[in-house]
C-alpha cells in the first residue's frame, strides 16, 4: 500500500529508546546511563504524542510483530479520535490484522474506515483489505465456498468502485481466481455424483458449471462429464449435443478427444441433436440462433 510520509520525528531516538527495555505493556522505555533516565523509568502511552505511539507500532511491524502493531494502532486511535493520525492509524490496524491473519479483526477495521472515510484516498486501500481477509481464507475446493462467494463480492466492489486506483487489477486477477475456485466446487461435487452413479445429480453440477462458469478452466472437463453422465442414462442426443460444443470450443484438448472416442464406439457423432438446454447453446453460440 502506499504509506504516506510522517511527520517528522526522532526515529533514531525512538529505536535507541525502545531497545532500553519496557517497549511493552503499554509503554515506552528510555535506556541509557546519563541524561538523568535509568530503564526503569517509563511513559505511559496516554502521555505520549500520537507521532510516538504510531512510529512504535510501525517498529512493531518491521519487528515481524503484527499484532502488537495492530494494538498500537488502535491505542493512537483511542486516545487522539478525531485526529488525522487515527485515521492513518485506523487503515494501518486492517493492515496489520491481515499481516497477523487475523482476518475477522481486519474486516472490521476496513470496514469501518470505509464508513468513516469513504472518500478518501486509501479507501480503495480498505476495500482491497477487506476482500483480501476473505480471498486469502480460501485454502481447497474441498471447503465450504462461502467465504469464496464473500471475496468475490469484495472484490467486485474493488473493481466496480476504483477502477483506476494500483488495486483494481490485483482485484480482477484474484476475481477471476476466485470464479475458476467455485466452478473448481461445482466440478469436484459433480465427480462425486458420477462416480457413484447418480448421473442426474452429476449433470445438475456440471451444467452449472457450462452455463454460469462457462469462462473458467473447467468448461472443457464439464463437457465431457456430460457426454458420459448422459451416455451412461442412454441420453444419447444430449451426448451428442455437449461433444459438439466440445468440438467448436475445446476440439485440442484430451476432454474432447475421450468424449470423440466415446461417441464413435456407439456410433455416434459430435454433433447437436434436439431440443436440449445444451443444443440450445450450441445454436446460440456457434450458429448465431436466439431465441
Amino acid at each position: 500500500m502506499r504509506l504516506r510520509v510522517l511527520a517528522p520525528f526522532g526515529l533514531a531516538a525512538l529505536l535507541a529508546a525502545c531497545g532500553g527495555g519496557g517497549g511493552e505493556g503499554g509503554f515506552l522505555g528510555f535506556g541509557g546511563g546519563g541524561g538523568g533516565f535509568f530503564a526503569s523509568r517509563e511513559v505511559p502511552l496516554e502521555s505520549q504524542t500520537p507521532e510516538q505511539i504510531y512510529a512504535q507500532a510501525e517498529v512493531q511491524l518491521d519487528r515481524g510483530r503484527p499484532d502488537r502493531a495492530a494494538e498500537l494502532f488502535a491505542e493512537v486511535e483511542r486516545l487522539y479520535p478525531y485526529s488525522a493520525w487515527a485515521q492513518r492509524a485506523l487503515i494501518m490496524q486492517a493492515f496489520a490484522y491481515h499481516a497477523d491473519r487475523a482476518y475477522e479483526e481486519a474486516r472490521t477495521a476496513a470496514q469501518r474506515y470505509l464508513d468513516f472515510y469513504p472518500a478518501d484516498e486509501d479507501a480503495a486501500y480498505a476495500q482491497y483489505l477487506l476482500a483480501l481477509s476473505y480471498y486469502d481464507q480460501i485454502d481447497d475446493v474441498g471447503r465450504d465456498q462461502g467465504l469464496t462467494f464473500q471475496a468475490l463480492q469484495a472484490l467486485r466492489a474493488v473493481i466496480e468502485r476504483y477502477p483506476d486506483s494500483e488495486y483494481a487489477q490485483s482485484a480482477i486477477l484474484k476475481f477471476d481466481l476466485a470464479f475458476d475456485h467455485l466452478a473448481g466446487k461445482e466440478m469436484e461435487i459433480g465427480r462425486y455424483y458420477l462416480r457413484r452413479d447418480h448421473f442426474p445429480a452429476a449433470i445438475n453440477r456440471f451444467r452449472v458449471v457450462v452455463e454460469d462458469f462457462q469462462t473458467t478452466t473447467h468448461t472443457a472437463e464439464a463437457l465431457h462429464r456430460l457426454v458420459e453422465a448422459y451416455l451412461s442414462l442412454g441420453l444419447e442426443a444430449e451426448a451428442q449435443s455437449a461433444g459438439a460444443i466440445l468440438a467448436y470450443n475445446f476440439e485440442a484438448t484430451e476432454w474432447y478427444r475421450d468424449s470423440y472416442r466415446l461417441l464413435v464406439e456407439r456410433g455416434l457423432e459430435a454433433e447437436a441433436q434436439g431440443d436440449s438446454w445444451l443444443a440450445s447453446i450450441y445454436r446460440q453460440t456457434v450458429r448465431g440462433e436466439w431465441l
